[in-house]
């Protein structure tokens, strides 16, 4: 069972995958990608040794994915990178590597992917790729974030 939490964070180590679309095999019934199978359970992987968190209500979700740091890229363009200065623009879009870690925790981390109203997505290079998430209650946000109203006597 799931511990109940505000908030938790998690990092998934190795070079993060875009979810990819269901195919059609050769008598007419779709599946999911053995590639998006792997990394969804590599991700659950991660989060259960976490401490299996879950969170309640209107949730938001912060990824951050490291790509490897190009080969050919010369020693100048190396430092521009690790010091975010040069972001990726290649495939994987930002939008599928999100949507493979919404469906991998959907159910574990939170009752539906449904439930999740804000979502903050980043790419970025790194010499150890990785993804790191967080999964967070909108109302414990709105509690730090947002000031407090005074009530009318």
């Amino acid at each position: 069972m799931a511990e109940k939490v505000d908030s938790f964070t998690f990092t998934v180590e190795g070079v993060p995958v875009a979810k990819e679309r269901p195919r059609k095999a050769k008598d007419g019934h779709f599946y999911t990608p053995q590639k998006t199978k792997d990394h969804e359970e590599l991700i659950q992987q991660f989060w259960m040794a976490n401490g299996k968190k879950f969170v309640e209500g209107a949730i938001g979700m912060t990824v951050k994915a490291y790509f490897n740091i190009p080969k050919s890229a010369s020693k100048v363009r190396v430092a521009q990178m690790q010091n975010k200065e040069i972001r990726p623009t290649s495939k994987p879009d930002t939008t599928n590597v999100i949507k493979l870690v919404e469906d991998a925790l959907n159910g574990l981390a939170y009752r539906d992917d449904s439930y999740i109203v804000r979502i903050v997505g980043e790419k970025y290079y790194s010499l150890e790729p990785r993804l790191e998430v967080e999964v967070f209650s909108l109302s414990t946000l709105e509690r730090r974030v947002l000031p407090k109203m005074k009530e009318d006597d």
